[in-house]
C-alpha cells in the first residue's frame, strides 16, 4: 500500500499533538514540584498573568489572590504522588495523593488548563482525607 501526502500530514499532526501534550504534562508536573520544594519563583513562571483558580472554598481567585490564599499551603506539604494524569486537549486532569509534613494524607483531583507552557486555569475538587496506615 502506498503512502499518500495526506498520510504524511496526519502523521506529522499526530507528532505535534503528542509533543504539545508532553509540554502540558511537563508544565503540570513542574507545578506540583514547585509546591513540594516551596519554589514560588518556579510557580510564578508557570502561572499565566491571567490565570484563574476555582475550588469549593475559593470559587474564583485571580493570580495575586491565589498566591495570597493558596501558596502558603506549600509550607505544610511534603509530597505529591500523581495517581492519574490525563491530557484532554488544552487541559490536564490530575488526581493526586498528597502527604503533609505531619504525615497525614489527602486526595484531590484538579483540572489544569495550559496554554503554551503556562497554566491559565485551575479547577480543584477536594474532600478526601486518606486513612493512616496501621
Amino acid at each position: 500500500m502506498e503512502s499518500t501526502a495526506s498520510d504524511g500530514r496526519i502523521a506529522r499532526r499526530e507528532r505535534i499533538v503528542r509533543r504539545e501534550g508532553d509540554v502540558r504534562r511537563r508544565t503540570v508536573r513542574d507545578a506540583y514540584r514547585a509546591y513540594e520544594i516551596g519554589d514560588r519563583a518556579l510557580m510564578e513562571r508557570l502561572l499565566a498573568d491571567d490565570m484563574v483558580f476555582h475550588s469549593p472554598a475559593d470559587p474564583l481567585l485571580f493570580r495575586d489572590s491565589y498566591f495570597e490564599r493558596c501558596w502558603p499551603n506549600s509550607r505544610r506539604l511534603a509530597r505529591f504522588d500523581l495517581v492519574r494524569m490525563v491530557d484532554d486537549g488544552n487541559a490536564v486532569i490530575v488526581t493526586y495523593e498528597c502527604t503533609r509534613l505531619d504525615g497525614s494524607r489527602f486526595r484531590n483531583t484538579e483540572v489544569l488548563t495550559v496554554r503554551g507552557e503556562e497554566i491559565t486555569e485551575v479547577e480543584v475538587y477536594f474532600g478526601w482525607e486518606l486513612p493512616q496506615a496501621v
